[in-house]
């Protein structure tokens, strides 16, 4: 599937901003099973100096500086991508067990399965904890396919958790995610990761767009796409697999990759630093995935 992607993010500030410097995650990237043909980011005001770079965990970062004064901050990201489907035949039922691939992690014999291990440590924003094993334990039985009891975990938490916008927020802590069973992409994601580091795996945080459809009958909103966040979990000699908590199923071609990383944290889509700007700034985020 090929996409055309515009990503609009808009900062309107109660007081004039003199200076600011910014972090943008927002370059999809290319991997096994998608490819980023075009990419540009724009700031308005211009940015007096922007540069790209591959980040630790070998994402497109831009980082960018404003030294205009300004009240408002907009920032355009347009793609085209090529993804395609990411499990290369293999089934659920299929591949190493839950207790081959805890056996393998624990005595890495090659350098990717060492790498991964990264990812099974605990991060600013996803701690491992008993009550998060425990959510999970059940499921993972010895002898079970990794993959099959990793889409049962995420059965599980689409069916257990309510997805709700007004629920949390950035810093809402998995505790309380638990406690009220509701949140959105991002803590179903976290919590997920966290039951499969609990356990002993190597999952990581995903962040990117998913294209959605409007009710049949109906023309698709402007803007009416969305960033999104799922998870990735690691099986030695077999690789990476993506799981999505928040529609219950694995990533498919729909879903478009602009960064990996331990939590949300490593992989904010924008972020940074103003001088000014007064209190409550006003976000707005608009977001079209068009099939071209």
């Amino acid at each position: 599937m090929r996409y055309r992607i515009r990503h609009i993010t808009e900062y309107k500030y109660a007081d004039r901003v003199s200076y600011c410097y910014n972090l943008a995650h927002m370059t999809p990237r290319t991997t096994g099973r998608q490819t980023c043909h075009t990419s540009r980011v724009e700031a308005s005001p211009i940015a007096v100096s922007g540069h790209l770079r591959e980040d630790y965990f070998g994402n497109t970062a831009f980082h960018f500086e404003i030294q205009k004064p300004h009240r408002e901050l907009v920032i355009t990201a347009t793609s085209e991508v090529e993804t395609r489907p990411q499990t290369g035949g293999i089934s659920l039922d299929m591949g190493l067990t839950c207790a081959e691939v805890l056996r393998q992690m624990r005595n890495p014999a090659t350098g990717d399965v060492l790498l991964a291990r990264e990812y099974q440590m605990d991060s600013a924003m996803i701690k491992a904890a008993p009550e998060l094993k425990a959510f999970a334990e059940d499921l993972f039985e010895p002898d079970r396919p990794l993959l099959n009891a990793v889409s049962a975990l995420t059965d599980r938490i689409f069916t257990e958790f309510e997805y709700s916008p007004l629920a949390t927020t950035i810093a809402t802590p998995l505790s309380e995610v638990m406690a009220s069973r509701k949140g959105v992409c991002q803590d179903f994601a976290h919590l997920q990761i966290a039951c499969l580091r609990s356990l002993g795996f190597a999952a990581k945080y995903v962040s990117g767009y998913i294209e959605t459809l409007p009710p049949e009958g109906q023309e698709k909103m402007v803007g009416a796409d969305a960033t999104h966040a799922w998870l990735s979990v690691y099986s030695p000699e077999e690789g990476w697999f993506e799981f999505d908590p928040t529609n219950n199923t694995m990533a498919g071609e729909q879903h478009i990759i602009t960064a990996w990383g331990r939590d949300f944290y490593d992989v904010t889509p924008l972020r940074g630093v103003i001088f000014g700007g007064g209190t409550d700034p006003v976000m707005g985020v608009s977001v079209d995935v068009a099939r071209i």
